[in-house]
């Protein structure tokens, strides 16, 4: 296993060591270019001079290689102009182009644009221009880099990509390996207090207290169950979300201070998504929570239950310190949190549940400076 400072390393070197190869190439690329467009001027030149041999030759003079010059080009676009220019012949060039007199003067300023005209003197006095434009080859040429640059940055994108889902699947795995260890070591203390409980029962000691400890026994029992399912596919049945929230709401009520002011909104009837309702619980109790430290012990806490065609909306809203828009998404990250306190976990495994286990959504919906915060969950609808 590669230690993190190893890990970094390596990813490092690799994507540097692709820019400077793509620094490289690309140089390389520029010069080549360079040279070929030179090359092609030279040819350019030579076969401006014959032209001019060919004008300007007696009629009886020997014009094999000055014909052999000039029937050698088939590739470079070249448009001949008078000195007033208009175009007297071209070579190379699209038919359809010089069809249309509009398109012919649109391409002889591409060519203007490309290279530095050339002039041939054709004698008496005439002058002509010839321009011309790159050859096909050196046209491909031009767009190779950036063919190179893109294939190099997304060899790039890939390293990064996996090194940093690497890291993640470590992290995951560190979390699980937590959460089942967890769940191992309550479950030792947890069986002697059942234990316990009986006992008490034996002597006869005040029902109500038993009855008191035997519920947190079970919501100890829960809390194992949950840690336990980590990293692991929970079930899903079909479930109404109405009645699960109400649950959860009810027993964290019981549990929270009297200066929290706790109301739920819901329809009569029930709505039914796939759920397990343990780590449904689990995200309920996380942003209440969330929600009781942000407004520190004292405020209003509302649930409200909404529906449409396709999905059931959770509502939970506080009356808390909120949330910058800017840190809407950053929250629900691991080890994000403003407390002096705890992990930063709680938010971070609500996204998991809701989004990775349920295929739902889970969001900021709203949120106002030193006015609260209200926090959507939504789940397809059975």
């Amino acid at each position: 296993m590669q230690l993190p400072d190893e890990r970094n390393f390596n990813r490092w070197f690799i994507i540097i060591s692709c820019l400077v190869v793509i620094v490289l190439v690309l140089w390389n690329t520029s010069i080549f270019f360079q040279r070929l467009k030179e090359d092609e001027r030279a040819k350019m030149n030579i076969w401006a001079r014959a032209q001019e041999e060919l004008a300007n030759a007696p009629e009886d003079a020997d014009l094999t290689l000055v014909l052999e010059i000039l029937n050698n080009n088939t590739t470079i676009p070249i448009i001949h102009t008078d000195e007033h220019g208009e175009v007297a012949y071209t070579t190379n060039i699209d038919p359809s182009i010089l069809e249309d007199p509009e398109r012919t003067q649109e391409y002889l300023e591409d060519l203007k644009d490309e290279n530095e005209p050339i002039a041939v003197d054709l004698g008496d006095g005439q002058i002509q221009y010839l321009y011309y434009g790159n050859s096909p080859a050196l046209n491909k040429l031009k767009y190779y880099p950036i063919g190179l640059t893109l294939i190099g940055f997304l060899f790039i994108g890939v390293v990064y990509f996996f090194y940093t889902t690497t890291k993640s699947s470590e992290q995951n795995k560190l979390w699980a390996g937590m959460a089942k260890e967890t769940a191992h070591q309550i479950g030792t203390p947890l069986s002697s207090l059942i234990g316990w409980t009986e006992i008490l029962k034996a002597e006869k000691v005040n029902p109500a207290f038993v009855e008191e400890m035997e519920k947190d026994i079970e919501r100890l029992q829960t809390i194992t169950e949950r840690f336990s399912k980590i990293g692991s596919l929970p079930n899903l049945r079909e479930t109404d979300i109405v009645n699960a929230t109400k649950e959860s709401f009810e027993y964290l009520k019981s549990r929270s201070s009297e200066l929290i002011e706790f109301s739920i909104r819901a329809p009569r009837q029930p709505i039914n998504v796939m759920l397990n309702e343990q780590l449904y619980s689990w995200t309920i109790e996380n942003l209440v929570k969330n929600a009781i430290d942000a407004m520190r012990g004292k405020g209003s806490l509302s649930i409200e239950i909404k529906q449409d065609l396709r999905q059931a909306h959770i509502y939970i809203t506080d009356t808390g310190k909120g949330i910058e828009k800017n840190r809407f998404r950053v929250i629900f990250e691991p080890g994000q949190t403003t407390k002096k306190r705890g992990w930063g976990l709680g938010l971070s495994l609500a996204k998991r549940i809701i989004e990775e286990y349920h295929r739902g959504k889970i969001k900021v919906a709203r949120s106002e400076i030193n006015k609260g915060t209200t926090f959507q969950i939504s789940l397809k609808k059975v």
